[in-house]
């Protein structure tokens, strides 16, 4: 059974024999009868119908369920493409293959070097050194908020019957890594999320009950809460809001990025009488529309992902390597001499930016003495404000949106926002 297998269904799912069962001696393999649980064995004649990862069983399929995995969702008219994307995907665990809604297929690696090993493989072994075009390497950014919305906003449902009033603000510090550790989530305990939010992130008891949801997702960091006071029918619409939020959390307003870490209050709600008035159809629209404009006029900021890298060099390096750090917009925040010996142990944060060629221009500065090793660390909030032409987020955001084919100026807050 591959990744995508349903019980039940024939898709995704081939009964075939295998052939031999095999265990390696040294450099020769041994076929044998059965092999005892805890060994590794290797099964003969399964090859083709296996991309990546699959599970086996002699079981009927209706009581075997596979363990999910990773597949290339590619079009069907690359068919050198897709093979080679196959055939990558399969030859390395690290790798991802996806496709984006824009159609770009996009290859996801450990790294710099990684994928450009990966490009070269998938262009001169798995397709035949047929042509490809490449583009830059691709960072994902997040969009947030600075500071709480300068107004309520109020966007009307497509019928002019209902109104949502909301407004944004940015999460407590600390309170985003938290919802990404799983400390606190949607399927905590509420008495316990309540207890956490009031004691570590000075939240109101009673509010921290009212947390309709978290998102995109359902588990990511950003969330909305009912602040409505003695509002009728409110639990009827609450679904729709969760679903225009979700969506609206997927997709932010600046590029189409992920939100991170901004808190929605949804302030009041006039809501039509009539059920057949306010069904999804005119609430999803309205909660994703009220959403995009809290964003707006809670002066968005893009977050960008940042490396912490380790350096170890010696000494006559060092000037090298701050001179390459400041040029990259990165900082040494730690520099330990490991005793005993003449090497330094560098730590400094770097962001993925500017990452791109950083392990070749340190090694030029330092005649090959520093060895840099990048993992990803945190979020970084860009300084520059992205509404403000000219800015660096601004050109950020306008390359960001020309990549994913969308229109290169931002939707305006009166595209969102109603006027009472």
């Amino acid at each position: 059974m591959g990744p995508n297998y349903v019980p039940g269904e024939k898709k995704d799912l081939y009964v075939k024999s295998v052939q031999r069962t095999v265990i390696w001696m040294g450099k020769k393999q041994e076929t044998v009868e059965d092999v005892p649980c805890g060994n590794t064995v290797a099964l003969v004649g399964l090859d083709q119908f296996i991309t990546k990862n699959a599970t086996l069983t002699n079981e009927k399929e209706v009581d075997a369920h596979p363990i999910q995995g990773y597949e290339c969702k590619v079009a069907s008219d690359l068919p050198k493409l897709v093979e080679g994307l196959k055939r990558l995907a399969k030859s390395d665990p690290m790798v991802v293959c996806s496709i984006e809604e824009s159609g770009e297929h996009i290859i996801a690696g450990a790294g710099e070097l990684h994928l450009e090993i990966c490009l070269k493989d998938l262009q001169d072994d798995f397709m035949g050194g047929a042509e490809i075009i490449k583009s830059d390497p691709v960072v994902s950014f997040r969009e947030t908020v600075l500071e709480k919305s300068c107004r309520v906003v109020m966007s009307k449902s497509p019928n002019k019957h209902n109104r949502l009033y909301m407004e944004a603000r940015p999460m407590e510090e600390g309170l985003a890594e938290a919802i990404d550790d799983g400390r606190v989530g949607p399927r905590d305990d509420p008495k316990n999320r309540a207890k956490i939010l009031s004691e570590e992130f000075g939240w109101d008891k009673d509010l921290a009950k009212k947390i309709w949801c978290f998102g995109p997702e359902t588990t990511g960091p950003n969330m909305v809460v009912d602040m409505c006071k003695g509002v009728q029918y409110l639990n009827e619409i609450k679904d729709s809001v969760v679903a225009g939020f979700q969506w609206a959390s997927k997709e932010g307003v600046l590029a189409e990025e992920n939100m991170r870490g901004i808190c929605f209050e949804v302030c009041d709600v006039v809501l039509h009488a009539d059920a057949i008035h306010r069904g999804g159809g005119q609430v999803i629209p309205t909660a994703r529309r009220v959403i995009y404009a809290s964003q707006l006029t809670a002066k968005p900021r893009l977050l960008e992902p940042v490396y912490m890298v380790e350096i170890q060099a010696p000494e006559q390096a060092l000037g090298g390597i701050y001179s390459v750090l400041n040029q990259k917009r990165g900082h040494v925040f730690e520099e330990m001499q490991r005793p005993g010996t003449p090497l330094y142990n560098i730590k400094a944060y770097l962001p993925v930016v500017e990452s791109f060629g950083f392990s070749g221009t340190l090694r030029a500065a330092t005649s090959g003495q520093a060895f840099p090793q990048c993992v990803f660390d945190h979020w970084d909030m860009m300084s520059s404000d992205p509404l403000e032409a000219g800015t660096q987020a601004a050109q950020l955001v306008a390359d960001i949106r020309k990549r994913k084919g969308l229109k290169e100026q931002m939707t305006p807050l009166s595209e969102f926002e109603d006027k009472l």
